[in-house]
């Protein structure tokens, strides 16, 4: 059964960006890739990816190797962007639920990751499409920046853990009954 999770790093006080979609702080943190809640692992399960235009932006200009997934990659936007040459990059703007028959099937059965950013997120979440969050906290407070959500969520934890200098939680989407 494919899972949709919101895969993110913030900082203690609720950003995943600072107010100039600058990570410095995140690079600055040290982290086992192998370790608990770890990328290597996360992303071999992944089938198909979201996110919002400023990380497009953002991993298309600071990925040195170019575009990191081998996954189908949908991207949400209302601007026209530039298409990276080989990857699988698909936009589309509106409701996430009109893509979401094609993304399911993109997936395969593996998981999908909600990329970020916090509004995709909160989006998705609202459509009823998100079951997790997994969130690597950061010591960092930075009192400005791109929020980890925009909406209200109500989340139960299930997985508690360290790795290097962040504290990762694991939550489920609590959905209401019916």
């Amino acid at each position: 059964m494919t899972r949709t999770t919101y895969y993110v790093a913030s900082t203690l006080d609720g950003f995943i960006a600072d107010e100039h979609d600058s990570l410095d702080w995140l690079m600055r943190q040290q982290i086992d890739d192998d370790g608990p809640m770890g990328y290597p692992a996360f992303i071999s399960g992944i089938g198909a990816l979201l996110m919002g235009s400023t990380t497009y932006e953002w991993v298309r200009t600071h990925d040195p190797g170019g575009w990191p997934y081998e996954q189908p990659c949908w991207v949400f936007t209302h601007r026209d962007l530039p298409r990276i040459e080989g990857a699988d990059v698909r936009f589309a703007s509106g409701d996430v639920s009109e893509v979401w028959p094609e993304v399911l099937a993109a997936a395969g059965g593996s998981g999908v990751w909600v990329v970020g950013g916090g509004a995709l997120a909160s989006q998705v979440a609202a459509a009823g499409l998100l079951d997790e969050v997994i969130v690597s906290i950061a010591p960092v407070a930075l009192g400005a920046g791109r929020p980890l959500l925009t909406e209200a969520l109500d989340l139960r934890l299930v997985d508690l853990a360290r790795n290097g200098d962040f504290a990762c939680a694991r939550y489920d989407v609590v959905r209401p009954p019916g």
